[in-house]
């Protein structure tokens, strides 16, 4: 994708790899290093392009579509983030360049989007592949993408989102998944693990049934 002088010098100033509230705390809770990386959620304002290609139940009530998601800047920052993600040798630069100079511990791909193609899961891949010691993590509803790959990267871990387009290719018995509830009492009554203030529950590795109260 070609940039003009404009478009590199937003990006210049755009923060590539985020905090929200939940990741500071629980950073600083459990002495880890919690960043983000986000897109626009669901369609891009500039392309046109859908962001995520499996979402169904969600757009109707997404976090990331209302909310301070929506301010001026910060929408412009998750759009520029995605346009980003069209240019290959860019997108990894920076990446790499902010999750070292930030010395991150773990590294949530999309509080907002979701991987939209092969090519966009092939590029974090390598990405995962240069910081073998750095936890990769995603809540994805892209379960149907993921299944024709065979080698993941072994520090990616995947959390299937219900309330997609494929909700039945996910083995509510065996593969880690989530699911979101309108109150705490319902989350535990279903027999879920909440993982609405500490993001470390949902990649624990016994933890399978992840429960997120809507907010």
């Amino acid at each position: 994708m070609e940039f003009t002088t404009k478009d590199l010098q937003e990006l210049k100033h755009t923060q590539i790899l985020t905090q929200n509230d939940k990741m500071r705390k629980t950073s600083k809770e459990t002495g880890t290093r919690i960043f983000n990386f986000g897109i626009t959620a669901y369609k891009s304002h500039s392309t046109n392009k859908i962001t995520c290609p499996f979402a169904k139940d969600c757009i109707k009530f997404c976090y990331a579509r209302k909310g301070s998601f929506i301010w001026t800047n910060t929408k412009k920052a998750y759009e520029r983030r995605y346009l980003l993600t069209k240019d290959k040798d860019m997108f990894i630069s920076k990446l790499v360049d902010a999750i070292t100079r930030r010395k991150a511990t773990h590294i949530r791909v999309h509080d907002s989007g979701d991987f939209y193609n092969h090519t966009y899961i092939n590029n974090w891949f390598y990405i995962m592949n240069l910081f073998p010691n750095v936890t990769f993590y995603a809540y994805t509803k892209s379960k149907v993408l993921f299944d024709t790959i065979e080698n993941k990267p072994n520090n990616l871990i995947l959390i299937y989102s219900l309330g997609s387009k494929n909700d039945k290719l996910i083995d509510q018995d065996k593969d880690r998944h989530s699911k979101i509830f309108n109150s705490l009492d319902e989350l535990n009554e279903a027999g879920y693990i909440d993982a609405s203030k500490n993001d470390l529950i949902a990649i624990n590795k016994e933890n399978h049934k992840i429960g997120l109260v809507i907010h």
